[in-house]
C-alpha cells in the first residue's frame, strides 16, 4: 500500500498532533500527509525556487536495519523532502545524499547545498554568526528531484542497537551494504521502486556513491545518475609519502590556483585567465615535472635547478622551500608556507580561507584547518535548531556532525583504496548511468586534477566517457559555501538531470 495514499483517522489525528505548529495556513489537508512511522516527524513547507513556490513535505526519522532473524541491529536517521501534489511518483526522481569523513553526517550537503534551507554564509564562505541564521535556499534542486539525506551508522542520530558491534558498519564494504540496505528499505516503504534514482556524495561520500552504484545494480536497483562533489575514488592520488609521487603532480595546479588567489604569483602569471593558466601547469606537470621526479637522484643538477625555479614560480613558494623539499611539497607544507610572511596558514578544505599560524617554527599549523573551524560551528548550531524547531524532531541525543571512527579500508590490504572500478562496472552494466563531478579549484583535500586523473584512467570506453561531465568552481572542497559557485552548480546540474532521465 502506498504511504502517500494511506488515509485513516488515526494517522490524521497523529499528524495534527505532531505537526500543527509547523504547517503554514495554506497547507494541504492533514489526511493527505504521508503516514508517520515510528519516530518520524512530518511537516509541510514551501520554498521559492526559480521563481516558483514549491510545496513539499519534510520527514525526519529513522529506519531500522535488521539481521536475518529480523532483530534490530542499527537505526539509520534520515531527512526526506518530497514535493507535494505529484501525480505519478514513478516519473519523479529521488536523490539519496550523504557526506564523507568517513564519519561525517549529511549536514554539509543538506544545509549548505541541496536542501530547501541553507546556512548563511559571507561572500568568501565563512558561516555568518553567531548567532547563526538559516535562509530559504533558492538554489535547492527540490524542484527537480526529491531529496533523502542519509546519516550512516554512528553519524548524525544513527546508532547501533543493543549489543551490536558498530565496527561492522565502519568499513568500505560494511558501509556500502548498510547504506544500500537503507535505500532499498526507503524506496520500498515509499513505493519508489520505479522512480529514477540518483546518488550524491561529497568527499568520502563519493567513494561510497561509486561503490553503491555497483552494489545497488547487483540488487536490482538501477541508478540513473551519480553526483560526485569533490571526488576521491583512488586514494593513491591524494596520499603523500613513500615512493608515491603521484599526489605532487596532481596537487600542483591547485597550488598555482591558490598562489594566484593570494597574490603570490609573478605578474605575468597572475594576469592570466585561471583555466588557461592551469592548463599550462597541468601540461608542464605531466611532460616535465613527472619525468623529473621519476629519475630520483639521477636527475642531472642543471635540470633539477630548472625544476626548482619553475616549481617556485608556479607555487609562489621560495626556491629554498622547494629545494629543501626535494622537489616534493606536500599539502600541509604548502598550506603553512604560502602565507608565512603574513603569519597565516591557508585552509585544507578551502585554501581561500586563512587563519593565524600559532606555531611558526614548524610546517604544520598549531591551530588546525581554518576552513573547517570557521565553518563547522554554524552548521552544527543551525542544524540542531532546525531539526528540533522547524522539523519538530524531538530528541536529546547528540547529533554527531563529524564522528571520529576507526575505519577499515577492507578493499585495500597493503595498497591504496581504489573504488573507481566499481563505478566503471556500474557504467558498463547500465548504459544509461550518467556521472557528474563537481570540483573546486581551491580544494586542497581532494584536488580537481586528481579527480580528472582518476576518471581519465578508470572510465576509458568512449560510450562511458561521454556520460561523464565535470563542473569547475572557484571555491573549495565544499564548493557550495561560495554563493556564485552554488548558483553555477545548480545551472550545471539541471541539464545533467534531464539527460539522466530526471524532470524539471
Amino acid at each position: 500500500m502506498k504511504p502517500t495514499a494511506l488515509i485513516c483517522s488515526l494517522l490524521a489525528v497523529l499528524w495534527c498532533a505532531s505537526c500543527a505548529t509547523a504547517q503554514p495556513a495554506d497547507a494541504p489537508p492533514a489526511e493527505e500527509a504521508p503516514a508517520a512511522e515510528g519516530d518520524w516527524s512530518v511537516t509541510r513547507h514551501t520554498v521559492e525556487i526559480a521563481g516558483r513556490d514549491i510545496a513539499y513535505t519534510a520527514i525526519a526519522g529513522t529506519i531500522p536495519l535488521t539481521n536475518r532473524d529480523d532483530e534490530p541491529q542499527a537505526s539509520v536517521f534520515f531527512i526526506a523532502y518530497t514535493r507535494d501534489n505529484v501525480e505519478d511518483t514513478a516519473e519523479r526522481p529521488v536523490m539519496f545524499c550523504f557526506n564523507g569523513g568517513p564519519g561525517s553526517s549529511s549536514v554539509w550537503l543538506h544545509m549548505g547545498c541541496f536542501g530547501p534551507r541553507r546556512v548563511a554564509f559571507d561572500e568568501v564562505g565563512h558561516t555568518v554568526g553567531p548567532p547563526y541564521a538559516l535562509h530559504d535556499n533558492p538554489q535547492s534542486i527540490l524542484d527537480t528531484t526529491d531529496l533523502v539525506f542519509i546519516d550512516p551508522v554512528s553519524t548524525g542520530f544513527s546508532r547501533t542497537e543493543g549489543d551490536t558491534n558498530p565496527a561492522q558498519y565502519h568499513s568500505v564494504t560494511g558501509d556500502i551494504r548498510s547504506v544500500g540496505e537503507f535505500i532499498r528499505l526507503w524506496i520500498t516503504k515509499n513505493d519508489r521502486w520505479r522512480s529514477p534514482k540518483f546518488l550524491a556524495g561529497e568527499s568520502y561520500g563519493t567513494t561510497r556513491a561509486a561503490g553503491l552504484s555497483s552494489y545497488l545494480q547487483g540488487e536490482g536497483i538501477a541508478v540513473s545518475g551519480v553526483v560526485l562533489v569533490s571526488a576521491v575514488l583512488d586514494f593513491q592520488t591524494i596520499r603523500f609519502g613513500g615512493s608515491n609521487d603521484l599526489p605532487y603532480l596532481l596537487y600542483l595546479p591547485t597550488y598555482t590556483a591558490l598562489a594566484r588567489y593570494h597574490g603570490k604569483l609573478a605578474d605575468d602569471l597572475a594576469e592570466r585567465d585561471l583555466p588557461e593558466l592551469l592548463d599550462e601547469v597541468e601540461a608542464w606537470s605531466r611532460q616535465v615535472y613527472g619525468p623529473a621526479l621519476m629519475q630520483g637522484r639521477e636527475l642531472p643538477a642543471d635540470e633539477r635547478a630548472a625544476i626548482v625555479r619553475q616549481l617556485a614560480r608556479y607555487t609562489g613558494l621560495t626556491e629554498e622551500i622547494v629545494d629543501r623539499s626535494d622537489l616534493r611539497v606536500p599539502q600541509w607544507r604548502f598550506s603553512d608556507a604560502l602565507l608565512r610572511d603574513e603569519d597565516n596558514v591557508v585552509g585544507r578544505f578551502d585554501g581561500r580561507i586563512v587563519g593565524p599560524d600559532l606555531d611558526r617554527a614548524t610546517d604544520r599549523s598549531g591551530t588546525g584547518d581554518p576552513s573547517y573551524y570557521r565553518v563547522a560551528p554554524g552548521f552544527t548550531a543551525s542544524f540542531n535548531d532546525y531539526i528540533r524547531g522547524e522539523l519538530g524532531y524531538e530528541t536529546d541525543d547528540n547529533y554527531e556532525v563529524l564522528a571520529g571512527l576507526g575505519w577499515d579500508y577492507d578493499i585495500a590490504r597493503n595498497s591504496y583504496p581504489d573504488i573507481s572500478g566499481d563505478l566503471r562496472r556500474a557504467m558498463t552494466e547500465n548504459p544509461a548511468l550518467r556521472v557528474f563531478v563537481a570540483a573546486g579549484y581551491y580544494d586542497l583535500a581532494t584536488p580537481y586534477h586528481a579527480a580528472e586523473y582518476t576518471l581519465n584512467h578508470a572510465i576509458t570506453h568512449p560510450h562511458a566517457a561521454e556520460r561523464v561531465t565535470m563542473g569547475y568552481y572557484e571555491s573549495g572542497h565544499m564548493v557550495f559555501t561560495h554563493g556564485e559557485s552554488l548558483e553555477k552548480l545548480r545551472r550545471d546540474l539541471l541539464p545533467f538531470f534531464r539527460a539522466a532521465g530526471g524532470t524539471d
